[in-house]
């Protein structure tokens, strides 16, 4: 429902290889540490999006989305629910061309704004899970 086969495996194997990891800090303890490792571990490159715009696993972090200087294919949220949306339209605004809600992260109206916009959407999955099993 929040992500068909097709999709996932367009964004993971065809929308391009530059991933901000919104959410991202070098602790860790939370599960986008470790997500952003396996991203890395398959080819892709990682922008931590962070308050703290820190540096993790080897990549500058930024504050926001807007704040990245380069072009970002995919925005992988890590923030709740309720924080999701406007991630989302900052997705949009950038100019990503896909957005991808981690497990336990939905938002059906900002969903639908993500598609209306032509762009990607994966809600309630993770691609550290969804990766390994397109090899």
């Amino acid at each position: 429902m929040y992500g068909d086969e097709a999709t996932i495996r367009r964004i993971l194997t065809e929308t391009g290889d530059t991933w901000a990891v919104v959410g991202l800090s070098a602790n860790q303890r939370r599960a986008a540490y470790g997500v952003a490792q396996v991203l890395q571990r398959f080819g892709k490159r990682i922008v931590p999006v962070h308050p703290k715009a820190e540096t993790v696993h080897g990549e500058a972090g930024y504050a926001s989305l807007a704040e990245i200087p380069f072009e970002v294919d995919v925005v992988d949220v890590f923030v709740n629910s309720e924080l999701a949306g406007a991630v989302a339209d900052e997705a949009v605004k950038k100019g990503a061309k896909a957005v991808w809600f981690q497990l336990g992260v939905v938002d059906e109206d900002a969903g639908e704004r993500v598609r209306a916009a032509g762009l990607d959407m994966v809600m309630d999955r993770c691609p550290a899970i969804e990766i390994p099993r397109l090899r």
